[in-house]
């Protein structure tokens, strides 16, 4: 898990746009997690001006480019302490998950991001953007369509 952390707080600089993945239509339903308040960390209803991550059921904070990892961090061990588990990611993204008591499980993502327009220094803001996975996040995925025989 260190290591998806360290990776997002190296890809900050790098994000150059915001990409969670998220149903169009329907809107992707609200967070099932507690995210904890942190010191030096803000909410943000703006998501950094980002309209299309303002559209949809997402939570953003920011903080500093110096101060994304320590967020991170904190708030990795607040989801794991709430049995949220970081199964995977990508660089500036996390993915959590916790299985639900009737089966199936809920899933969440912490996407970290910087505004590219802006040169990339310690003091500079950057973000961090909670939002909700739909569906069943432990479900095998569907197989497409049969290819045709040839």
């Amino acid at each position: 898990m260190k290591t998806l952390i360290l990776a997002a707080a190296a890809a900050l600089c790098a994000a150059t746009a915001p990409t969670l993945v998220m149903a169009q239509t329907p809107p992707a339903p609200a967070l099932q997690v507690d995210i904890p308040e942190l010191a030096r960390v803000t909410a943000d209803p703006t998501c950094g001006g980002k309209a299309a991550l303002q559209q949809q059921h997402v939570f953003c904070v920011t903080t500093t480019q110096a101060g994304v990892s320590d967020a991170v961090d904190a708030y990795s061990a607040a989801f794991q302490e709430q049995g949220w588990l970081a199964a995977g990611g990508d660089n500036n993204l996390i993915v959590y998950v916790k299985r639900k008591p009737e089966g199936g499980c809920d899933g969440f993502q912490m996407l970290a991001f910087a505004d590219d327009t802006r040169v990339a220094a310690p003091g500079a803001p950057a973000w961090l953007a909670f939002a909700a996975i739909p569906g069943n996040v432990c479900a095998a995925p569907q197989a497409g369509p049969p290819a045709p025989a040839q």
